[in-house]
């Protein structure tokens, strides 16, 4: 029976790697692998190089190896150069790597070349994304509309007005149609910006 090590990693906290794991034990099981460790990297981007559990990975293969499996190649790393250099390394381990969505290992020159493209497919789809992005706000500022969200349209004078003379936070919040922690950041700066009377005293528990 082969020995295998799964690799699962999560780009947001709130996102659950056991969705992953769930697929790829049933994978391991159909195709007759051992599972002898499971890796998981919470909340990291694909894009970085240092990742805790990854590496932990790969100096545990160093000293006894094992397959590597993963859901899919993004998993491992979203940069081809960075994931050209963790195949590498395996490959001179003599570790074979496996992702189960699309169906491919390394065993073997067909497979690494299966392998590279896809991870340059990829790469090449999340760029394009990104430059799309930065098409439209180039766009944008040409044509003259505003990127980001609206300023407020309020009288700010009067939320520090009413906040100071003791209205709860909650109660101004809701009378301008705003969030609490505007409130807090409307009367933080017209303290820093003198619009409050310095000769009167100001209630701290305004600003909290």
């Amino acid at each position: 029976m082969l020995r295998a090590a799964l690799y699962m990693r999560v780009s947001t906290v709130d996102q659950h790697p056991e969705n992953q794991a769930h697929e790829l034990r049933t994978f391991a099981k159909q195709r007759g692998y051992e599972i002898v460790r499971e890796y998981v990297d919470h909340g990291v981007s694909g894009v970085k190089i240092r990742r805790p559990n990854l590496d932990r990975l790969l100096n545990d293969a160093r000293r006894s190896p094992f397959e590597v499996v993963v859901w899919s190649c993004d998993r491992l790393a979203r940069s081809t150069k960075h994931f050209l250099e963790v195949l590498d390394e395996l490959n001179s381990l003599g570790i074979q790597f496996v992702s189960q969505r699309e169906a491919i290992d390394t065993e073997g020159p067909l497979g690494r070349a299966i392998v590279v493209i896809t991870s340059a497919i990829a790469e090449l789809e999340r760029s394009l994304i990104i430059e799309r992005g930065r098409a439209g706000m180039r766009r944008a500022k040409l044509e003259g509309r505003r990127i980001g969200r609206a300023p407020l349209d309020v009288d700010r004078n009067a939320v520090v007005r009413d906040r100071l003379a003791g209205m709860s936070l909650t109660n101004v919040a809701k009378k301008y149609g705003l969030s609490r922690a505007s409130v807090v950041r409307f009367v933080h700066e017209a303290r820093n910006l003198g619009a409050v009377n310095a000769s009167k005293p100001v209630d701290q528990r305004a600003c909290a």
